[in-house]
């Protein structure tokens, strides 16, 4: 008998056991070289499915030295454009071609194969996709109740996580390193067994990358060229929990119940966001009897039969989405957003209408929402995202209300700048902790609260814009910034920078103050001699207000303070003084201060 099988009963190692089968022995096996090129391939790029066919085909060889088979190759070794378009059917199609020259049957576990091959009247076996009684793999000795995840490498000694969220430690679990065999026949076995149970499957195939999911646990096998050894990473969740094991306050409860349709669960790694969105889904479902979807890739969050699990449909997450908008669940669970398209489609969903809950790496509970920031625009986020929950150690750490309102940003005082403002608040105690805003060009993100050396948001703004500026004009001077109001700021480099950013006949830095509008004067950094702080004397002398400092104070500048408030920074002359027109406001206010008996300081630079 003359069989050709193609690569799909190569792939999952049943061809040798078919030809060993009374029915087949001493068969004449004829394998397409198209097979072996698409093999090849697919070694080639690192894919487990490429080594499990080329180890069958060297199981073949070693029937037909004992005298079992007899084997042939022949066909023409397609060109690199046919092994490129293999997913169109043009390796199956020279593998029909070769059982028809050959007037042999063809063997497939291919649905398509067998039925394109019957309509062209070939001869065809089809053996259908076995689902095996299941049974533990190799890699599950290593695991015991507290263990998270595995890790093996070659020539490296077994490594495991074990604890709980929040609790995880790194231990050795063997005493001698994991040789090359050693992992490869647990991937080849792990592979393969994914085709043939039932809840298993191959998640991702890339070069050098394959990732399964095996029934509880999600399995990733990496090899040369992505890693630079063989590897396989296995995570298996240690404990699966419900929401009221987290002990929340029932007006949190409430909220998710009733109004929070935009989520974003946050945490560091390893944090127990994963364990939290599956509390939360089952929740929705279980409670609330809501329909619920998952999206993730890969498909890893241990979730009750009732709530189906995409994963990218033809490798596109927004194909998923679309085919998700058609069937209009209740909630979807986003696991992860990491990229732009990530939150994209999450806030296209969300704007459809369909209640979202995002998992997102962040390492504080503000950085989920500054995630999205840029992503879309800033007005939409509230309509987006409503509520952030932060998970630290396995526990809720901080829940934030996200609210869109038009005011003027804490801190600033003139009506006219009231703009939109984003409102993040604490959501157990109401009180406000972040606003984001836009000024000028840029997003603000501002913590609310007392502001250091009482600045105002504005000024604290504007310090960093003129650092940027200045960076700009003169790379690579060392600078500090100081606002002394809203229109005067003061600027301290490095001495060997100050001509550069002055420039010819002051025009540089004349140049610099019209971009951003302040007024900038400049400073040396220098050691000070004189006290932070002192009252200074005044007196009148012809036309002018002179202020007096000791000689020590020559070439130091100074902010003038009168009643704790700036009034303006000037440098100490030759003779020990600084000298005002009578004839200007600042004269005036000084004057009217030595009326009153208010004192007049003078506060030394803070470099």
């Amino acid at each position: 008998m003359r069989i050709v099988p193609d690569t799909s009963v190569i792939v999952d190692g049943r061809i040798t056991k078919i030809v060993q089968k009374d029915e087949f022995r001493g068969s004449e096996v004829i394998i397409p070289v198209a097979v072996v090129s698409e093999l090849e391939n697919q070694a080639n790029r690192g894919r487990e499915t490429g080594f499990n066919g080329l180890e069958e085909l060297k199981n073949l060889q070693q029937l037909y030295t004992d005298g079992t088979i007899t084997l042939n190759y022949v066909g023409k070794r397609p060109t690199l454009e046919q092994i490129s378009l293999a997913r169109g059917g043009e390796i199956d199609a020279m593998i029909r071609d070769t059982a028809q020259d050959s007037d042999a049957t063809l063997i497939t576990s291919d649905k398509v194969q067998k039925e394109v091959a019957e309509a062209q009247g070939l001869e065809v076996i089809f053996y259908q996709q076995e689902m095996v009684e299941y049974k533990e793999l190799e890699i599950t000795r290593y695991f015991d109740k507290n263990t998270m995840s595995l890790h093996l490498k070659e020539d490296v000694v077994p490594m495991a996580k074990k604890g709980t969220p929040g609790n995880i430690k790194l231990v050795k679990i063997g005493s001698k390193p994991v040789k090359f065999a050693e992992i490869e026949r647990m991937a080849k076995e792990i592979v393969e067994r994914a085709k043939s149970d039932f809840k298993s499957f191959i998640e991702i195939e890339r070069e050098g990358a394959t990732v399964v999911q095996f029934r509880e646990y999600r399995i990733s096998i990496a090899r040369p060229p992505f890693s630079d050894g063989f590897e396989i990473t296995v995570v298996r969740p240690v404990a699966k929990v419900s929401l009221k094991d987290y002990r929340l306050p029932e007006q949190l409860i409430e909220r998710l119940r009733e109004k929070a349709k935009g989520i974003l669960i946050s945490g560091p790694p390893g944090a127990g966001k994963t364990t939290f969105a599956q509390a939360i889904a089952e929740f929705y479902s279980i409670k609330l009897n809501s329909v619920v979807k998952t999206m993730e890739s890969p498909r890893d969050l241990q979730v009750g039969n009732e709530i189906t699990q995409y994963a990218p449909l033809e490798r596109s997450m927004e194909k998923t989405a679309d085919i998700l908008l058609l069937v209009r669940p209740d909630y979807t669970i986003y696991d992860e957003l990491r990229k732009t398209r990530d939150f994209r489609i999450f806030a296209d969903m969300r704007l459809a209408g369909v209640g979202m809950i995002g998992v997102v790496h962040a390492t504080r509970p503000i950085d989920a929402i500054q995630r999205v920031i840029g992503r879309v625009e800033l007005g939409i986020i509230p309509s987006i995202v409503d509520t952030t929950i932060f998970i630290n150690d396995g526990n809720v750490a901080s829940v934030y209300d996200v609210s869109l309102t038009v005011k003027v940003p804490t801190g600033m005082i003139e009506a006219d700048l009231s703009r939109p403002v984003i409102e993040i608040r604490d959501f157990e105690t109401g009180d406000l902790v972040h606003e984001i805003y836009t000024y000028g060009e840029q997003t603000i993100v501002m913590e609310v609260g007392a502001t250091s050396y009482g600045k105002t948001p504005v000024q604290k703004i504007a310090e960093r814009e003129i650092i940027k500026e200045i960076k700009r004009t003169v790379p690579g001077a060392r600078i500090k910034v100081d606002m002394k109001s809203d229109n005067r700021a003061t600027v301290w480099m490095d001495e060997e920078y100050i001509p550069r950013l002055i420039g010819k006949k002051g025009k540089t830095i004349e140049e610099v103050e019209n971009r951003i509008g302040i007024s900038i004067g400049v400073e040396p950094f220098k050691a000070r001699e004189i006290e932070d702080k002192s009252q200074i004397d005044v007196e009148i002398a012809g036309n002018y207000v002179v202020l007096n400092f000791t000689r020590k104070a020559v070439g130091t500048s100074f902010d003038i303070v009168v009643d704790d408030e700036y009034l303006f920074t000037a440098t100490v002359g030759k003779k020990g003084t600084i000298k005002i027109k009578k004839d200007i406001e600042l004269a005036t206010i000084i004057l009217d201060a030595l009326k009153r008996n208010i004192p007049i300081e003078a506060r030394i630079r803070n470099e």
